[in-house]
């Protein structure tokens, strides 16, 4: 994990950083994926990173190791432990690899050399390249006492394995193409692959137009708030300054104002819900029972009531539940409607930015009270029609 990413480059390969994680990072996600107990560290010596990746792996319950020659390796490794080898340099979704590591029998994964030589991969035979991990008995790992010190590790261990007769498994070409199995050797490449893995992994599902907005940010702009580091913050931060000067607006009477700002507040929850998604998956980490964008997004529809009662006169005599329960049955809706429909409609229901903009427009023009009594007519008949189709 010391070897330089190029030259003159002064980061380790390992520490290369893709959506605002090290490579070293996301390989700690895929041992965690694996169920694997220790994790021992190939490196020329202890650096800041290889600490920081050591607490971030005895965080997650893992005893952790650094060894600096393979006869280290060897020492560290009993006759009765299973060892899962992941080569320098390898970026892999965990989905795509637990599944092909499977089994009883010891296994190296590879795939056809056309195209793997020149990205990266080692050449097994003629027809063949390593795919950067596989599965081996602790046995074999012995047999590194009988190798010179400077020997590749991971080089050697392949070697070893298919000379005791592990199985060769292929990755099926689906599990290899894109950004989900790639090797990755210099910044240039960390960065192309981080483009192309924000792109695949919020390209897809039911958009609109707010939610699209947010991929789009995300997308256009999330590699380089990711590298800042504490992206998800920043943009949470951002919503509550936008909810706070969206009160302010609705204090001294600009109500539509007010709306413009919530919208783009829900714009900035979403695009930090997808960004702390990201964040998450690089470190291996589980959702919370309660995502912070939820709670974001609870702030934005609690905005919204604020400034439609703000907007909305108390006739001397009215009930305080009379004068509530307009923009209350339209927060109410909003929470249920989307465990009712499902797929696009859902999206398009639960839209905070259209829904923000329809009632600036309707502020505006002194209807909104109407506007906020139709869009709440509107929620139920849609839930009502789409409940039905489901059903159905």
């Amino acid at each position: 994990m010391s070897e330089p990413a190029g030259a003159g480059h002064p980061s380790p390969r390992a520490f290369l950083k893709v959506a605002g994680a090290s490579l070293a990072q996301h390989q700690l996600g895929l041992v965690l994926a694996l169920d694997c107990q220790r994790v021992i560290c190939m490196a020329r010596g202890t650096a800041p990173e290889i600490i920081a990746l050591q607490h971030a792996a005895e965080d997650a319950g893992l005893q952790f190791a650094i060894v600096t020659s393979p006869r280290q390796l060897a020492g560290l490794v009993t006759a009765t432990d299973e060892v899962i080898v992941v080569s320098e340099g390898l970026f892999v979704e965990a989905a795509n690899a637990v599944p092909l590591l499977e089994g009883r029998r010891p296994v190296v994964l590879v795939q056809p050399v056309e195209g793997a030589l020149a990205a990266g991969y080692e050449r097994i035979d003629i027809n063949r390249a390593s795919a950067g991990i596989m599965r081996i008995p602790g046995q074999l790992v012995e047999r590194l006492h009988e190798l010179p010190g400077d020997c590749d590790i991971a080089s050697a261990l392949t070697r070893i394995a298919l000379q005791s007769g592990a199985e060769m498994r292929e990755v099926p070409a689906t599990a290899r193409t894109g950004a989900d199995w790639s090797m990755v050797r210099t910044e240039s490449e960390a960065f192309a692959l981080e483009n192309d893995w924000l792109r695949a992994r919020f390209a897809d599902g039911p958009t609109s137009p707010g939610r699209a907005a947010a991929r789009f940010s995300v997308v256009h702009f999330g590699s380089s708030l990711l590298h800042a580091g504490n992206a998800s913050n920043a943009l949470s931060a951002g919503v509550l300054g936008m909810l706070v000067i969206a009160a302010g607006l609705g204090w001294f009477g600009v109500a539509w104002g007010g709306f413009l700002f919530v919208a783009l507040a829900w714009v900035l929850a979403e695009a930090s819900r997808r960004l702390r998604s990201a964040e998450r998956h690089a470190l291996g980490q589980l959702p919370p029972a309660i995502p912070r964008a939820d709670v974001l997004v609870w702030l934005i529809d609690t905005a919204l009531g604020i400034l439609i009662l703000a907007n909305t006169p108390r006739f001397p005599g009215q009930l305080m539940l009379s004068w509530l329960s307009v923009p209350a049955i339209l927060l109410m809706l909003l929470a249920l409607v989307p465990r009712v429909v499902r797929g696009l409609a859902a999206s398009w229901l639960g839209d905070r930015m259209v829904l923000a903009f329809v009632l600036a427009v309707a502020a505006a023009a002194g209807q909104l009270l109407p506007a906020v009594q139709v869009v709440s007519m509107a929620l139920i008949v849609s839930g009502l029609l789409f409940h039905v189709r489901l059903r159905n």
